[in-house]
């Protein structure tokens, strides 16, 4: 058995070890060298037998408990949350995306020594199977990141071991391109995909972007000009092509071009002019932008160029709340795996259910129930469990336990007649309170019906 001292020894070790894989330097080079940073400690705790250690083999474990166990969000979203050395910790959070999205996921952490933060992204193929997408740097605690496809996807959380702190994760979703008109955003687009045309034989390949004439038609992304032409559809027309994304993008009827074939352009440089050639004649001015894929032909250019959603405005859970014991205040509340009303039930539970508060907003706290099964409840069904439910007379000596779990540690053995308060507790255990402030559970085979007790 590995005490905890010679766990820090052997973490420290294996800190040095993983630096160097991370960082690409020295006899370890290429080791590691697909995997992310995340798997790098994890394969590092391996090599050191650290999964052999208890401590070890839960920090594995919590990760993978957190890909099967992630919770549903709404992008934008925030919430604080709180970490133990004591115990190893990660959470998922499962949420739906579009190709053209990108995404900027920030993790903030307080405490007394710095911590990395492992950010990863996996694609949720389905119930049963994840596939790596992105993955955070080993000496940063943010990760922006574009999603290639339109599917749900899961954002996985885990500090390091033997760390403590609050955090602060917040995800945010901006346009993955520029606009492509100079002083104009998406509330000016006017023609959307897919819409008919010609009488329904065809239907829109892309946007419609009202300017007046002359207004700069600029580049969206960085790239190469692999396009410049004049058709009798499109008028005078441009082919952007952008290599990371495999995409190219359609600049048509411009009342005249601003580049020549061939040439490499950035972000904001002028493709050409606003204009109404080619069949939009008819029309006034207008950029008509469209999206193709290497592939996969017209894609709807939308989600590539709308208008953010902003920051993230959910209110803050208090820091000092964070690692609270409350318990449920109605007659019965729902645990949700998403901090909506909505959100379907994962479980429901009666009045005075105790619940540890271990993240969440100020609105929808996300608790740990006894039995290990987190999720969302509502902040106004809870209170605090400072004041007590009832005193308890223990009519026998009693095990004082430090989880809901008949296989848990003993606290301390209480003699028979001891005094305690009622804090909360469910079918088979009570959350007790001694006078002296240490509290724990107790089962209920070893206390008598709540009847036959003194109530507050």
């Amino acid at each position: 058995m590995v005490n905890r001292n010679t766990l820090r020894l052997l973490l420290i070790a294996l800190v040095m070890v993983w630096v160097v894989a991370c960082t690409g330097v020295g006899p370890t080079t290429g080791l590691f060298r697909s995997a992310s940073p995340h798997d790098q400690y994890g394969q590092s705790l391996k090599a050191a037998n650290l999964d052999k250690t208890a401590l070890g083999a839960d920090w594995l474990a919590a990760g993978e408990r957190a890909l099967r166990d992630s919770l549903k969000i709404t992008v934008p979203y925030r919430e604080s949350g709180y970490f133990s050395a004591e115990k190893a910790f990660a959470v998922g959070y499962r949420m739906d995306a579009q190709r053209g999205d990108r995404f900027l996921v920030r993790v903030e952490t307080q405490g007394q020594k710095d911590v990395q933060v492992f950010i990863d992204v996996l694609a949720l193929e389905s119930r049963q199977r994840t596939s790596p997408v992105a993955a955070s740097k080993a000496d940063t605690n943010v990760l922006a990141w574009e999603p290639r496809r339109t599917q749900s996807y899961l954002i996985r959380i885990q500090p390091e071991l033997l760390r403590s702190g609050r955090y602060t994760i917040s995800i945010t979703r901006e346009p993955a391109l520029s606009f492509p008109v100079q002083g104009r955003d998406s509330r000016q687009i006017s023609s959307f995909f897919g819409v008919p045309r010609d009488g329904g034989r065809r239907r829109h390949e892309g946007v419609d972007i009202f300017a007046p004439r002359g207004t700069p038609a600029v580049a969206s992304v960085n790239g190469t000009i692999s396009g410049v032409a004049s058709t009798s559809l499109g008028g005078n027309v441009a082919f952007l092509t952008d290599n990371d994304r495999n995409i190219r993008l359609y600049y048509a009827h411009l009342d005249s071009w601003n580049v020549k074939n061939g040439q490499r352009v950035s972000i904001g440089d002028t493709i050409g002019f606003v204009g109404n050639t080619g069949n939009a004649r008819t029309t006034g001015p207008h950029l008509h932008f469209g999206i193709y894929g290497f592939s996969e032909g017209a894609t709807d250019p939308l989600p590539f160029i709308r208008l953010g959603r902003g920051p993230a405005k959910q209110s803050l859970l208090a820091p000092e709340r964070l690692g609270d014991s409350v318990r449920i205040a109605t007659v019965k509340t729902a645990v949700r795996p998403a901090p909506t009303a909505d959100a379907p039930m994962l479980r429901e539970l009666p009045k005075a259910s105790p619940l540890t508060i271990v993240g969440g907003t100020a609105a929808w706290l996300r608790v740990e129930l006894p039995d290990g099964v987190t999720g969302y409840v509502s902040s106004a069904a809870t209170e605090s469990v400072n004041r007590p439910l009832r005193k308890l007379t223990l009519p026998k000596a009693s095990d004082l336990l430090d989880a809901a779990n008949p296989s848990a540690a003993t606290i301390d053995t209480l003699p028979t007649g001891l005094a305690v308060e009622v804090l909360g507790g469910t079918d088979r255990f009570l959350l007790v309170r001694r006078t002296n402030g240490q509290t724990g559970w107790l089962s209920t085979r070893d206390t008598p019906a709540p009847g036959n007790q003194t109530r507050r």
